[in-house]
């Protein structure tokens, strides 16, 4: 099962590990679903680790972040966007995420924004909880 894991999910997970969202990062290292990002994600995710507030609750210097991040390259299926038309009414910010869903075509994004999860009648976009559910 391929899956898209929004930044959200990923930055929750990594800051508290005994929550949902660290779960779904365990079952993630666990190799109970595969993880599909962009390249558009991946520099979302590099930008928001290096806030101050997160790098100090993660205790994470900036070569940690580094490496974090190609660990994300080497595990994760990368897909292109380009060619890809989404659209996210409410917020266009979220235009790649959905787009990295369907060029990944994959199975499940998992997300706790409610501009991606407003499209869940129309994607296989769900909440972390009912993710949670699934693997568990």
């Amino acid at each position: 099962m391929q899956v898209v894991l929004d930044t959200n999910v990923f930055v929750s997970g990594l800051m508290l590990p005994g929550s949902t969202h660290g779960q779904i990062i365990t079952a993630w290292w666990d190799a109970q679903f595969g993880l599909v990002l962009s390249e558009p994600m991946l520099a979302e995710i590099g930008k928001v680790l290096v806030y101050p507030k997160i790098r100090k609750r993660l205790g994470w210097d900036a070569a940690t972040i580094a490496n974090y991040l190609l660990l994300l390259r080497f595990e994760a299926e990368v897909v292109g966007i380009d060619a890809v038309s989404a659209s996210v009414p409410r917020d266009a910010g979220d235009d790649m995420v959905l787009a990295t869903l369907l060029a990944g075509k994959a199975e499940f994004l998992v997300t706790g924004d409610q501009d991606l999860l407003a499209l869940a009648t129309d994607y296989p976009i769900v909440t972390p909880a009912d993710f949670a559910r699934r693997i568990n």
